[in-house]
């Protein structure tokens, strides 16, 4: 920094790199399952917390596809894949939540880093007109103490005539008026240059802070991600172990089985072409973390989707479900997107008639089914 005549300090130029790693914040409310080698510390993850409940916990499950349940009558290891199955797509939704975790930051960071641009620029206006100012303050000092402004007693005595007192009086007060401008206009500048220079100071600390706060998040996205590889890895070595029955059990319910309403019409054109995209996608393979054009996860499918009517929204399904404005269960219409669980872990994106698109899991498709009504939490619309 460089001290300044008048007592105030120039920030150098300091933009805060916005390239930053994919991360995201932990939370320790996520649901523990079996890592292997993966530090549960590193992910939020302890023994003894249960998964998102399902609301029809302990009471049948309803006839129909729902979704992504184990079938009714499958076996203690089908039983248990779907668990397994389950407790990795709610590692994935943790995720994701990360990413958007890190999406935030990012915004932060870009605002401080304007910010500071914009107090910097602020900054070196006010330090030019303080220059500007502070040497017309200094030649009107230079000519008063040469005697250059003649006080008005001086100036009746040493004028020859009336016209000519009038004349220097008239010249005194506009070199009076120029002089208090001038000071008026320093001081001015001194004023804004010290407060430029605290916003500066301010926009370059919420700037480290977005940066310090990134650099966190990705060890925690790496963890999460490790936990999810893992627990994914787990379950297909259980899947692999199924025998032919269990896994034709299991398979019953893939792919789609519920036919679309007669007529899909959404409230606005932008909800139409969401709709339509998704419907567009059905038959294509769920992938964890998969946001398109070739697989989805549930949240994937609806962020492409509402991408191809030109509306950006979050991308776990949790943020998605904190995101929009709420709608009732008795307002549905086509185009909003409908979650289900506590806490919010999957979503589909809703067409009418009690149904909906949705990626649902894995080995299953893009695909519609009945809305789950027993596992239903809130609904969003975008558009």
């Amino acid at each position: 920094m460089q001290l300044a005549a008048a007592g105030v300090f120039v920030l150098p130029m300091v933009l805060v790199p916005e390239a930053l790693p994919e991360t995201g914040e932990v939370s320790s409310a996520a649901p523990v399952v079996d890592f292997g080698d993966v530090r549960r510390e590193h992910v939020g993850i302890s023994r003894g917390v249960p998964l998102p409940q399902r609301r029809d916990e302990g009471r049948a499950e309803p006839s129909g596809d729902v979704g992504h349940r184990a079938p009714r009558t499958a076996s203690a290891a089908l039983r248990r894949y779907n668990e397994l199955k389950r407790a990795a797509e709610w590692l994935n939704e943790r995720h994701l939540q990360a990413q958007d975790a890190l999406a935030a930051v990012k915004q932060k960071l870009h605002r401080a880093n304007g910010d500071l641009t914009h107090a910097n620029a602020s900054l070196s206006r006010a330090r030019a007109d303080e220059r500007k100012y502070g040497t017309v303050v200094d030649e009107f000092a230079v000519a008063t103490y040469a005697g250059g402004h003649l006080a008005p007693m001086t100036l009746v005595l040493s004028s020859g005539s009336k016209r000519e007192v009038l004349e220097r009086a008239e010249t005194i007060r506009v070199l009076a008026e120029e002089q208090h401008d001038a000071l008026s206009r320093l001081a001015a500048a001194v004023e804004q240059a010290k407060q430029a220079t605290q916003l500066a100071l301010d926009a370059r600390e919420r700037a480290r802070e977005a940066r310090d706060a990134a650099a966190r998040h990705q060890a925690d996205i790496a963890a999460r991600k490790l936990a999810l590889d893992a627990q994914v890895a787990k379950s297909r070595r259980v899947y692999a172990r199924l025998s032919a029955k269990e896994r034709a059990a299991q398979q019953a319910d893939y792919g789609e089985h519920v036919a679309p309403p007669d007529s899909i019409v959404a409230p606005s054109s932008a909800a139409q072409r969401a709709v339509d995209a998704a419907m567009s996608q059905r038959g294509k393979p769920y992938s964890y973390g998969s946001e398109g054009p070739y697989s989805y996860d549930c949240s994937g499918l609806m962020l492409w989707a509402y991408a191809q009517a030109g509306i950006a929204i979050p991308r776990s399904s949790s943020m998605q479900a904190s995101s929009g404005t709420p709608v009732s269960r008795s307002q549905l219409q086509p185009g909003d997107l409908v979650f289900f669980y506590q806490p919010v872990s999957h979503v589909g994106i809703y067409i009418g008639d009690g149904k909906m698109v949705h990626s649902p899991t894995e080995g299953d498709v893009v695909k519609i089914s009945e809305v789950m009504w027993d596992d239903y939490t809130a609904a969003r619309r975008y558009s």
